[in-house]
């Protein structure tokens, strides 16, 4: 009789079906918690060319955004910079800790066949990259505040597959809005990294006195984006002075007496605008 890996079942939008994936509900807050976040990854096994919650995960973070700016200047100009001129962007990577388990291994929660699935054992038997997707799961209190038509990483994430107990659902808008009375889903902002190799992964540190036995695993990213947008050169990302948003001085034609700290009636300098009871 066929037996299931109930720490590597992916279905129902998670890796597994055993205990180890129980859920529990988590604070509404206006800040961002830990508790709330989701991180998706290609378990081995599932065929249907979708991500899952990856679980046991102790950490996980996506580097910042690194790029240099080269400066030029002007022969006779003083030390005086012309202007910085960006370069290009460094690799992004994302690191992650967990848990390992006689079933379900690093390898495998991204879709390799090792541990008790495959041959797989370092990094010389990846021939294939994966994408890792990052959910920033709301409170219902920033649901109900958030943009009912809000950009395209702004999703709705149905949560009805944890079939809780005397939940709030309502039979009558389950599939409505998230933040609206009796529905079963939040809003979550994407993160969404495509392209990904793993550079580091240990075997797990084990020590006399040890217990618990967890991975270190870090990755290479080639593309970070929302996973729904289309990017290019017109992309309108803000602090544009031609769409009559805010901008440096250095390229806004708005002038150098206007003032530029919202409440604040005088131009940098100290000279008073007119009205200003102060001039």
């Amino acid at each position: 009789m066929p037996t299931t890996n109930k720490d590597l079942n992916p279905q129902a939008g998670v890796q597994g079906s055993s205990a180890l994936y129980k859920f529990n509900s988590s604070p509404n807050t206006r800040a961002v918690v830990s508790q709330k976040c989701r991180i998706l990854t290609p378990a081995y096994g599932s065929s249907d060319g979708l991500l899952y919650q990856i679980g046991v995960v102790a950490s996980f973070s996506i580097s910042g955004s690194s790029r240099g700016a080269e400066p030029y200047r002007g022969v006779g100009f003083g030390d005086q910079i012309a202007e910085l001129v960006p370069g290009v962007s460094d690799p992004h990577s994302a690191s992650f800790t967990r848990t390992l388990l006689y079933l379900s291994n690093a390898h495998q929660a991204f879709g390799y066949a090792g541990g008790v699935d495959g041959p797989v054992r370092t990094l010389q038997q990846h021939r294939w990259p994966f994408d890792i997707e990052q959910q920033l799961v709301f409170s219902t209190l920033a649901d109900t505040e958030a943009p009912s038509n809000g950009p395209d990483g702004l999703v709705n994430v149905d949560f009805s597959s944890q079939n809780v107990t005397d939940g709030e659902s309502d039979p009558l808008n389950v599939n409505g809005a998230a933040g609206t009375a009796g529905s079963t889903k939040h809003k979550a902002l994407i993160t969404y990294c495509e392209g990904c190799w793993i550079t580091s992964m240990d075997h797990g540190e084990m020590s006399a006195d040890g217990g618990i036995i967890q991975q270190s695993i870090e990755a290479q990213i080639t593309d970070v984006h929302d996973l729904y947008s289309t990017y290019g050169e017109f992309m309108s990302t803000g602090n544009d002075p031609t769409l009559g948003e805010n901008s440096s001085l250095l390229y806004n034609e708005r002038s150098a007496t206007t003032a530029r700290s919202a409440g604040d009636d005088t131009a940098s300098g100290g000279t008073a605008l007119a009205g200003d009871e102060g001039a």
